[in-house]
């Protein structure tokens, strides 16, 4: 009986093969293979107040899948059992339900096309999957089609008018605006902070020749609060002069118990925390976890982790079983609870099972041996966690001290003791102190001496006044920026790194030196003019609130066009008034213009970015760089002179120097006009025709890639790529990159007969 497996990633098929026999031909999509046309909206909502609107959609085959589905179809037609088994999410269900269409154009027999799905790659769960088919999800599949016609709806409609407003080639996202609202409304409450001053008091006492710190935490049984550099001179005068005992020792014990195993969000969260990894990267590795890597033999890929995309903590009996065997025999009886540990997250899907390793047995150090550093690590984190979460708390020992002066100041110290390290054997995770600053004392670290007894006199060694200012809020890193949007319901885990990349690849917001996301004037000019003009679809609740609402769908709970003519009737008035509205949305700064001195300035935006200019143009043509400062403020630059570089021009050995042109910086010999040489990007890799420099090049203010010997060699590539090797066919050095105006980015090789394309 000849069978046809269909997966979703061609990764996965090498794996898979090794459980199947001869009578299974495993073949892939490659990813999506249809989706909505890229020059059109193609989505038709005619809404009707008595409820039977209807929503049709018109889906065209991507670029370079054709040959996908016709490999497909023509497998498809021979085969006595179809399994569709893309990845088990509501993405997946699509990608099943599109290839669907295509082979029932070829097979008569519907009932020989089956849905399997699967979170885990190894024989049993494949097995068991082919021994329970079902069908395909059309709830799954009618809340992936909201979601696409709601983004589709914001990226297209809202995009062209930001494009007459501000600048263009600018985009919005359902999503993606929302996450940029949190950045720049984080840069305002920045900008916006006052700090105040206040101070804390040490007090460093002597008992029995060994030492004691305590903090000063009350002045006359009122809470000691000390504003000025004056009033902590007064407090010290006063504590100096005082006589001091123990005036109570409190013994107690409390236990830190393991965290649930990971889910999507805390995966990303702890990788970028503990590993250094983006939250791309971290899904990027778990990917090659999951679909499998060599191990002991070279030509079979064994899958280590189960499905990385997913919001539930829960886990399958057999792995908690073997995890307990595995405590039990590496770390002994005392480190395993009397009853398995079960994890539960409200509001969870509870789809698919928590990320962990598919078999403890398989040991980090052993798996160190095969795979590379980043998956060596990711997976070692995985492992930690998920065993450390059916261990058993790790119990403390805490002393609490209070130190009374007779003259009414009163100082607390507390201590913490490791007694049992539990679950700590195996995996630590940096505790949060409630109300950390900069001199919170980490219990851990603080040494009470054991002999202290209440009612102990203490003498005072000193008082250590020390001056502090409140804190700003911090900036956004990824990790902590990912625990929001999950926190704030905004959007889903598994659109985290696309949200991110595309904000940075739009320019909307940059990383500064500790990888903190700042927000750029476009960035905030974007964020501005929607939240002003489009206040729903930036709402945080209302967006929240949608998501749940897609959950509903996918859960049979709500119908798929309740919540499209929901949105769509407001989002279409509050559209039509915000385009009607004429002349381009400016900024404008309390600076008059130097030249003419009639207008202020106002923020612009062009090719090489933003700038200042006045508002009496075009008959004063004034334009000037400019900065904020902290408060927001604004001033202005002057244009910066070009700079030399310590690198000689390879032409005639004078100095290059980093000049700022009509589209953007770029560097070039300080000779000029007599030298013209201009230092141009290479590609990583050779033309392909003539293994010629392939060189970055601009035309009409656009860039492109060529061969150095144009006009001899004409070979080029237009727009942005991505200086990877395909995936796929292992051949083309490069990926094209293509940014859509829903805010995705497509990824697709450039060999036709590859036809590989991912969309992010």
């Amino acid at each position: 009986m000849k069978k046809l497996l269909i997966l979703e990633s061609p990764g996965k098929i090498k794996t898979i093969s090794k459980f199947l026999g001869k009578d299974f031909i495993i073949m892939s999509t490659m990813g999506h293979i249809k989706d909505l046309p890229q020059k059109e909206l193609g989505v038709v909502i005619n809404p009707s107040a008595k409820g039977n609107g209807s929503v049709d959609l018109t889906y065209t085959v991507l670029d370079k899948k054709d040959k996908v589905i016709a490999d497909i179809c023509k497998a498809a037609r021979t085969a006595d059992e179809i399994y569709l088994a893309p990845d088990p999410d509501r993405e997946g269900e699509i990608i099943a339900w599109h290839i669907a269409q295509e082979i029932e154009k070829v097979v008569k027999d519907k009932n020989k096309i089956h849905r399997i799905t699967f979170n885990e790659i190894t024989q049993s769960a494949i097995e068991n999957a082919l021994k329970h088919p079902g069908l395909i999800d059309e709830n799954k599949v009618d809340a992936q089609q909201a979601r696409r016609i709601l983004d589709r709806l914001v990226g297209y409609e809202v995009s062209p008018v930001l494009w007459r407003k501000i600048s263009k080639g600018l985009s919005a996202g359902r999503v993606q605006s929302v996450a940029l609202k949190l950045i720049c409304d984080k840069e305002t409450a920045i900008r916006d902070f006052k700090p105040e001053e206040y101070w804390s008091i040490l007090g460093t006492f002597d008992y029995e020749k060994q030492k004691i710190t305590a903090q000063l935490t009350q002045i006359n049984k009122k809470k000691a609060e000390i504003k000025d550099e004056k009033t902590a001179k007064e407090v010290v005068k006063k504590a100096e002069s005082g006589n001091y005992l123990v005036d109570s020792i409190k013994d107690s014990s409390r236990s830190r118990s393991a965290a649930a195993p990971f889910i999507t969000s805390t995966l990303q969260q702890a990788a970028y925390n503990q590993l250094g990894f983006s939250v791309q990267k971290t899904m990027q590795v778990a990917q090659k976890l999951y679909e499998g890597i060599p191990l002991e033999d070279s030509s079979t890929p064994v899958a280590l982790i189960t499905y990385m995309r997913t919001d539930s903590p829960r886990i399958a009996e057999s792995a908690v079983k073997e995890a307990r065997t595995l405590i039990k025999d590496q770390f002994g009886s005392d480190y395993l609870p009397g009853k398995s540990l079960a994890y539960a997250k409200a509001g969870g899907q509870d789809a698919h099972e928590a990320v962990r390793p598919i078999s403890v047995v398989l040991s980090p150090e052993y798996v160190k041996k095969y795979a590379s550093t980043d998956e060596a690590k990711l997976y070692a984190l995985i492992w930690k966690r998920f065993v450390a979460c059916q261990m058993k708390p790790a119990v403390y020992a805490q002393r609490a001290v209070t130190i009374m002066g007779d003259n009414g100041l009163v100082f607390k110290v507390t201590g913490s003791t490791l007694m049992f390290d539990g679950f700590l054997r195996v995996y630590a995770e940096p505790e949060e102190l409630a109300g950390e600053n900069e001199d919170t004392q980490d219990p851990e670290k603080i040494v009470i001496p054991k002999n202290l007894a209440e009612k102990s006199a203490l003498g005072l060694d000193k008082i250590t006044p020390k001056q502090h200012f409140t804190q700003p809020p911090a900036r956004y890193t990824e990790a902590s920026l990912v625990k929001e949007l999950e926190k704030e319901g905004i959007g889903r885990p598994s659109t985290y790194a696309t949200i991110m990349k595309t904000i940075q690849a739009r320019s909307y917001t940059s990383l500064d030196a500790k990888k903190k996301f700042i927000p750029t004037e476009l960035g905030m000019a974007v964020t501005n003019i929607l939240t002003e003009n489009l206040p729903k679809i930036m709402n945080t609740k209302f967006t929240a609130v949608m998501e749940e609402d897609l959950d509903k769908i996918a859960q049979g709970q709500m119908k798929r066009n309740t919540l499209i003519f929901d949105f769509y009737t407001p989002f279409m008035q509050d559209l039509e008034k915000f385009r009607g509205e004429k002349g381009k949305q400016v900024e404008i700064t309390d600076i008059t213009c130097a030249e003419c001195k009639n207008h202020k300035l106002a923020i612009r935006f062009g090719k090489a970015g933003s700038f200042v200019g006045c508002l009496g143009y075009p008959e004063c043509k004034f334009t000037s760089n400019f900065e904020r400062d902290e408060a927001g403020v604004i001033k202005l630059v002057a244009a910066q002179a070009p700079k030399l570089l310590d690198e000689a021009c390879p032409q005639c050995s004078r100095p290059l120097r980093s000049m700022v042109g009509r589209f953007g910086p770029f560097i070039a010999c300080s000779g000029y006009p007599e030298c013209k040489y201009i230092h141009t990007v290479k590609a990583k890799f050779p033309c392909p025709l003539d293994g010629g420099e392939v060189i970055e090049r601009s035309w009409k203010g656009k860039k492109f890639w060529g061969c150095k010997n144009y006009p001899k060699c004409k070979f080029s590539i237009s727009g942005e790529i991505e200086q990877v090797t395909c995936p796929q066919c292992k051949k083309q050095p490069y990926l094209l990159k293509r940014f859509n105006k829903d805010g995705t980015v497509t990824l697709s090789c450039p060999d036709k007969e590859c036809g590989y394309t991912k969309t992010e």
